[in-house]
């Protein structure tokens, strides 16, 4: 299973785009949250964790976060608790969270900074695309789309919460 992590470290985790700015690392660099080996003991979580106040120098840069195995569900892509990281020219796509709140980011008492990102194509029972409860984070160039909530807030669903958005489409 392919999970990180940042357990309070702040450090950068990036693909080559990191260095060669060659964007094509970024839909070929992909962190899957599912283990599809297929021996029974599949299993899924959410795929990267922000949870132990990491700062803005925690930063996930140049990455596709997915669920490679539609069948089972996955927690959320890209969950923050109590950190304010920052997440760039990252794709997060294809999390089916049917069960949970929060496919694409759930951010909880979060303020990161999101920057070059689409969040499209997930599924949860409230925000598809982002969940934030009593956060604010910062979104640039931002596209989220194509999410889908059983509940509310298939683009972002908002509690307790604001955000400053900047060239967003929703």
């Amino acid at each position: 299973t392919e999970n990180i992590n940042y357990n309070g470290k702040n450090i950068v985790v990036g693909s080559l785009y990191l260095t060669t700015q060659d964007t094509s690392y970024i839909s070929s660099t992909i962190i899957d949250g599912v283990d599809t080996s297929f021996d029974g003991n599949e299993e899924y979580g959410t795929v990267v964790t922000f949870e132990n106040g990491e700062n803005s120098t925690a930063i996930l840069n140049g990455f596709t976060i997915t669920q490679g195995f539609e069948e089972i569900e996955s927690l959320c892509g890209i969950r923050c608790n109590s950190s304010n990281s920052t997440i760039t020219n990252v794709i997060i796509s294809g999390i089916n969270a049917v069960n949970e709140d929060g496919a694409g980011i759930a951010l909880y008492s979060s303020n990161p900074t999101i920057i070059n990102v689409t969040i499209s194509n997930n599924t949860a029972v409230i925000g598809g695309g982002m969940l934030l409860v009593e956060s604010n984070p910062t979104l640039i160039n931002v596209t989220i789309s194509n999410n889908h909530a059983d509940g509310q807030g298939g683009g972002i669903f908002y509690e307790e919460s604001r955000s400053n958005l900047t060239n967003v489409t929703i």
